[in-house]
């Protein structure tokens, strides 16, 4: 049954062989937002400088022209003529051949001809080199990602891990959001995330974003059976990935973790218990809450032990300490096998945070 589901996942890689250009629409690299003024201000600029340009080599070679009284260009000529040319106007039977004519050419008429060429083909050009621009982005994006974190659905688990990552000062661009829902993705995309549309169950879709070379994936879809099958995918796919998986209910936590789970956190359990507590003393949930809320307040954090703690006990340490973590494994302070931290342990510990 094992080799089938392999050979299934290892089948369903077309999506990732397939060009980058037809990835457009499918994944989706965030945008830099710029001023509109500024880029046409830019254009403007890129436009004088080629007009200039043209008017220095004519400039250069103005003995090889006559005007229509065979006499020799002046810099206004020169002007003249490279505008007209640039702007495809060609030669009618009328021609400007006063020095004001051709002057009122440059300085009017030429802008508006210019200004009716933007509005008659600009919204054609964007349209045509918009699909190159992001198929661009969407090979450089897949050959540079490294180090990411994915998260499958975008719900509201899925909303509120990608929350959290942001007030913990992780950058939108390392963060991918796989989803079937296109409205949930162009959320996500306004956060500057970058999105991927497609089922996660599949394995292509997830070489696509990039789950082979990425540090975790948050599974966090609405259904548990889903959340399994994603899971298994996920760790054909990405063998040395951290996943965090959510599940509704407590039974199928040994699913998770046997199809290759790190961690498993089982929503309604958790809310349940929070719920209790708060009937009593609710005290206690704003504290929770706080601890689970990286932008302000206090948060729970893991760091490695510092050269000079190495030996002592983590009690007694600066930091108000809760675990340790040593060889991939959690003690609790107080248990008698961490009585002193050693070299490599990681604590976990409550900070302030001074946001």
């Amino acid at each position: 049954m094992a080799g089938k589901l392999r050979a299934r996942l290892r089948n369903q890689d077309a999506l990732n062989d397939r060009p980058d250009y037809t990835l457009v629409g499918v994944l989706r690299i965030p945008e830099i937002l710029r001023s509109p003024s500024r880029a046409i201000f830019r254009r403007v600029l890129m436009a004088v400088a080629v007009l200039m340009l043209a008017v220095l080599v004519v400039y250069i070679d103005r003995d090889g022209y006559r005007d229509a009284q065979e006499n020799e260009l002046s810099f206004l000529d020169c002007l003249y003529y490279a505008t007209v040319s640039l702007s495809t106007t060609g030669y009618g039977d009328i021609t400007p051949i006063t020095p004001s004519a051709r002057l009122i050419n440059v300085i009017l008429i030429t802008p508006l001809r210019v200004m009716f060429l933007i509005i008659l083909v600009g919204t054609t050009l964007t349209v045509l080199t918009e699909r190159s621009r992001q198929a661009f982005k969407i090979q450089r994006w897949r050959q540079s990602v490294r180090n990411h974190t994915v998260v499958v659905g975008y719900g509201t688990k899925g909303r509120t891990a990608v929350e959290a990552m942001l007030g913990d000062d992780i950058a939108p661009s390392d963060i991918v959001v796989v989803d079937t829902d296109q409205a949930m993705l162009d959320a996500a995309a306004g956060l500057g995330l970058v999105t991927v549309l497609g089922n996660a169950t599949k394995s292509d879709v997830l070489r696509l974003a990039g789950v082979q070379n990425a540090a975790s994936i948050i599974v966090a879809t609405n259904r548990d059976d889903t959340a399994v099958l994603v899971t298994l995918t996920a760790r054909e796919v990405g063998p040395k990935a951290k996943i965090v998986a959510a599940i509704r209910e407590s039974d199928n936590a040994h699913l998770l973790r046997q199809s290759g789970a790190d961690s498993v956190v089982v929503s309604s359990e958790t809310a349940g218990r929070l719920l209790g507590i708060a009937r009593t003393t609710p005290t206690v949930v704003e504290m929770i809450e706080d601890l689970l809320t990286p932008e302000a307040g206090f948060a729970i954090a893991e760091r490695e032990v510092e050269r000079d703690e190495i030996g002592g006990s983590p009690r007694h340490l600066a930091d108000i300490v809760l675990g340790v973590v040593r060889e991939n494994r959690l003690f609790r302070v107080g248990e008698p096998e961490v009585d002193a931290v050693e070299e490599g342990d990681r604590l976990l510990y409550i900070r302030r945070v001074t946001k």
